[in-house]
């Protein structure tokens, strides 16, 4: 059985004009302790996908099984962290990750809940940043806290939407290097949505290539076989890693400089006659 099943998910929308196809027939399969990295053009799906894991949307057609139970609406079982960090301004570091602990560790007393909530903290390095505010933290600092709150929960699948997409690039090697850290600690299962190429092949066991919306589906998968723990700057010359990156590379520049035509045919064949048809490519 499969730990993640993610099995022939489509994904409709209605608009104005008639159902707007997201996705079609995605379906992929996920094991414990796996990471996988969604990548693709702007307006492939990958976030749709994320949100339909995530319980977030009820796809339109298929469906997600989590350890053998269908996934209908979100659970703890399944912990987001988004781009945008998410903490409540108004709540110091330790109280953004203690509400997350308070409202899923129900077996654990208040000593305990105390305890996990400094653990988790001292996963992502900010122990000493528990009484500080939102407002008074950088926004590398702010993603430390929202992963930390994230991993409070025990979640099976944690689910990464872009989540180092604002930080600057020294700050983001940071954080994927401590991403390294604390998956290698855990084995936990996780799914990251992102642009950045590097990212994907440093950080990934596979790494999954959104054709171009609509309609969009599985274009390739990418099984990357190099040895953990991974060090960026010894990868940096490795010819594995850098064929890994060309491959990838390759694939988003084909959909760039070749749009999915056909794709693009059908979501327009499938419009109400009377509706205007626009074409835009992803």
């Amino acid at each position: 059985m499969n730990y993640l099943d993610i099995s022939q998910v489509t994904m409709e929308f209605p608009t104005p004009t008639g159902p707007f196809k997201a996705l079609d027939k995605v379906d992929l399969k996920i094991a414990k302790g796996e990471f996988v990295s969604l990548i693709g053009h702007s307006g492939c799906g990958k976030s749709t996908v994320l949100n339909v894991v995530a319980g977030l949307y009820e796809a339109t057609g298929g469906g997600v099984i989590l350890k053998g139970k269908e996934v209908t609406k979100p659970g703890p079982d399944r912990a987001v962290v988004f781009q945008n960090h998410s903490l409540f301004p108004w709540l110091s570091v330790y109280d953004n990750v203690r509400l997350a602990v308070d409202s899923t560790c129900h077996d654990k007393n208040t000593q305990q809940r105390h305890e996990w909530t400094l653990h988790n903290l001292d996963l992502v390095h900010m122990s000493h940043a528990q009484h500080k505010y939102p407002d008074e933290i950088s926004g590398g600092i702010k993603q430390r806290v929202g992963i930390a709150r994230a991993l409070a929960m025990e979640p099976d699948v944690l689910l990464m939407d872009e989540p180092f997409g604002a930080l600057d690039a020294l700050t983001r090697a940071h954080m994927q290097d401590s991403l390294m850290d604390i998956q290698a600690k855990l084995n936990n299962t996780v799914i990251m949505i992102t642009h950045d190429v590097d990212e994907a092949v440093l950080l990934s066991d596979r790494i999954v290539m959104m054709s171009n919306g609509p309609a969009a589906t599985i274009g390739e998968i990418l099984q990357v076989d190099l040895d953990r723990p991974r060090d960026r700057l010894a990868l940096a010359d490795d010819p594995n890693y850098n064929r890994y990156r060309a491959s990838v590379l390759k694939f988003l520049h084909e959909r760039h400089t070749k749009p999915d035509i056909a794709n693009i045919k059908k979501t327009e064949k499938n419009r109400p006659k009377n509706a205007e048809t626009t074409s835009e490519a992803a």
